[in-house]
């Protein structure tokens, strides 16, 4: 149910590009790898340890993939990536805690909310608009994913 909402907002909005689905998909597979890899480490490792080997990971290959897109940030923009940096290490720490204390399939939908608080955000700051189709296949994958966790439950 979840995938055919991702299909029906890929499908009808044309704002998403092909190349940016292909990511957004390969995206998904690795955070769902991660989620179960933390669960399997349990608490043999500390939160902060998981979260640091994370971060040098995402720093390198994100730093690699960015290179050609350097911009260097200016003015206010050092302060908000800080922040992002502060308030990102502070989530992961926490995130981890939680994979690491509960069954993955009961953490990870929690962690899908992010979505309706991406979207209410989208429209108060930046006056986005959605279509229908948008807003259906949305509805299906939050739909989806509170079945997945009543039905595992």
């Amino acid at each position: 149910m979840a995938f055919t909402g991702v299909l029906i907002m890929k499908g009808f909005n044309t704002q998403i590009n092909f190349t940016g689905f292909i990511f957004i998909l390969i995206s998904a597979i690795f955070s769902g790898l991660v989620y179960v890899l933390i669960r399997k480490i349990g608490t043999h490792d500390h939160p902060v340890v998981v979260v640091h080997y994370f971060m040098i990971i995402a720093t390198l290959v994100g730093g690699v993939l960015s290179i050609v897109h350097w911009r260097t940030p200016e003015g206010f923009e050092w302060p908000l990536l800080l922040s992002l940096g502060i308030f990102g290490y502070i989530g992961q720490v926490y995130m981890t805690k939680a994979f690491q204390g509960a069954q993955t399939n009961i953490v990870a939908p929690l962690k899908y909310l992010e979505v309706v608080f991406t979207m209410l955000l989208g429209i108060v700051w930046f006056e986005d608009l959605y279509n229908f189709w948008s807003l259906v296949g949305i509805l299906l994958v939050i739909t989806g994913l509170i079945l997945n966790m009543r039905i595992k439950n």
